[in-house]
């Protein structure tokens, strides 16, 4: 790490990724075996969870433009680690929907803050690379949170569940703790009000006594309007008048009108479709379709991590522009394709093949996955305006959360349902979106630069067309 807020961040990271890593491990047989609550409602209440919780982020995102991200990023570690202690208290389905979408909702909602925090600590050639660290950091919190989980299963007792969820709500207070000694920062959102609004500021920029004032020189000829000619400034008395309401509501929720950014974002969540295969889809297909150990699954998680944890940084830094964003997101799709079909070919096979290869699925998913991860933060911050990065990455990152809520419903239905084909069928998807990531990603740009040479009228300034006098003196 190169700067003291870099390395907070990535201490913040830590900490809240190793009680992550032992919550995930542990948390679905805590619902059904200590909360009582059956499998199936366990999955309608965090898919209900996490759908409430992709919305309330966007706007838990910008929050943060307007207060800080700093002070955001605080309470809603401070909000996740309550969540999560809520859990303890949950004994039937509506306590646990409404526990759920608490801790959904701060998660997102963190996710999206401390992006913004990150976008306004560190310079923008050095994002992509700081994030891969962050990658790196977070599997290895979450590796050492996966191993203490474990001894929490083997002990099976109700107690030791309760310890993991308990870790892990001291886990984000200590991470809360640990982004108080970031330095504040002004609010993005504080420049952009003070374009929609300048009469505020004409206010306060009246003259006191005393001081001086600028006007046109006697018998100036210039204050007369040329044909062509168009005022950046008032002529004396003109009044500027504020956006109207629907003007000041699009601004708001900008994000939700900017198309181009919300496909590259729709893009991205086919992407990750990728994300429930370590947890979820291959330790069924292990112990359903091949002869190979159950015990193979938690191997293969733990390579997962470790070449994440060693080879994020190279394999992002090499990704500095949108170019080599949509070229790394391309190579990510076809390294994709090949290990779906290699997981495909593991089907119906003895022990030892079995297991050569799924070992060598999981490496071409592996490195799928950092070039995928790599590009996509590169987007992310790319094509989202400077004074909204709280709400646009907020937005960007309901792609985790779709990942999360219908990713188990997809992977499962195609790889179990369907078998070899089903692979097939989810490795092709893969490159096709990623090189529809490139016209989306260059029309994404072209619309951040025609917003950012907006005429001063799309800010609400309506200006008559005017020359500007030549000031002097009067005292």
């Amino acid at each position: 790490m190169k700067t003291r807020p870099q390395r907070f961040l990535a201490l913040a990271q830590l900490a809240n990724s190793v009680g992550d890593g032992a919550f995930y491990v542990t948390s679905a047989l805590y619902f059904t075996r200590v909360a009582g609550l059956g499998p199936e409602r366990v999955g309608l209440g965090l898919t209900l969870a996490w759908a409430v919780g992709s919305l309330v982020g966007v706007v838990l995102g910008r929050l943060a433009d307007r207060r800080g991200a700093r002070g955001t990023s605080v309470l809603l570690a401070l909000g996740t680690g309550a969540a999560v202690g809520s859990f303890l208290l949950v004994r039937g389905f509506v306590p646990f929907v409404l526990a759920a979408c608490a801790y959904a909702c701060a998660q997102s909602g963190l996710a999206a803050a401390r992006q913004a925090l990150l976008a306004g600590l560190v310079p923008p050639g050095e994002r992509t690379g700081m994030l891969a660290r962050l990658q790196s950091t977070l599997n290895g919190g979450l590796a050492i949170g996966a191993a203490a989980g474990g001894l929490a299963l083997n002990t099976g007792t109700a107690t030791a569940y309760r310890a993991v969820f308990a870790l892990d709500a001291v886990c984000f207070l200590v991470c809360a703790l640990i982004l108080l000694r970031l330095p504040a920062m002004t609010p993005t959102a504080a420049t952009d009000e003070r374009r929609m609004h300048p009469a505020a500021d004409e206010q306060r920029m009246q003259p006191t006594a005393g001081e001086q004032h600028t006007l046109p020189a006697p018998g100036d000829q210039r204050t007369q309007p040329t044909p062509g000619e168009r005022r950046t400034q008032p002529a004396p008395g003109e009044r500027r008048t504020r956006p109207v309401g629907g003007e000041r509501r699009e601004r708001r929720f900008a994000v939700l009108r900017d198309r181009p950014y919300a496909l590259v974002a729709l893009l991205n969540a086919v992407l990750l479709l990728r994300m429930p295969l370590l947890s979820l889809a291959l330790p069924l297909w292990i112990t359903e379709r091949t002869a190979a150990p159950a015990w193979l699954a938690s191997a293969l998680f733990v390579l997962n991590t470790g070449i994440v944890m060693l080879f994020q940084v190279r394999a992002a830094r090499a990704v500095t522009a949108i170019p080599t964003a949509v070229r790394a997101l391309r190579r990510s799709g076809v390294v994709m394709l090949a290990s779906c079909a290699v997981f495909a070919l593991s089907a119906g096979r003895s022990a030892w093949p079995a297991a050569l290869l799924l070992v060598a699925g999981a490496v071409l998913q592996v490195i799928a996955e950092m070039q995928q991860s790599a590009g996509s933060w590169q987007l992310s911050f790319d094509l989202a305006p400077a004074d909204r990065m709280g709400e646009y990455q907020g937005f960007f990152g309901t792609g985790v959360t779709v990942a999360r809520t219908l990713g188990p419903l997809v992977v499962t239905s195609l790889l179990l349902g369907w078998g070899t084909p089903g692979w097939l069928l989810l490795g092709a998807l893969m490159p096709v979106a990623a090189c529809a990531m490139g016209p989306a990603a260059r029309r994404a740009a072209g619309r951040a630069r025609q917003t950012a040479t907006e005429p001063e009228s799309k800010l609400g300034l309506k200006l008559e067309s005017k020359p500007l006098p030549e000031p002097v003196a009067v005292s």
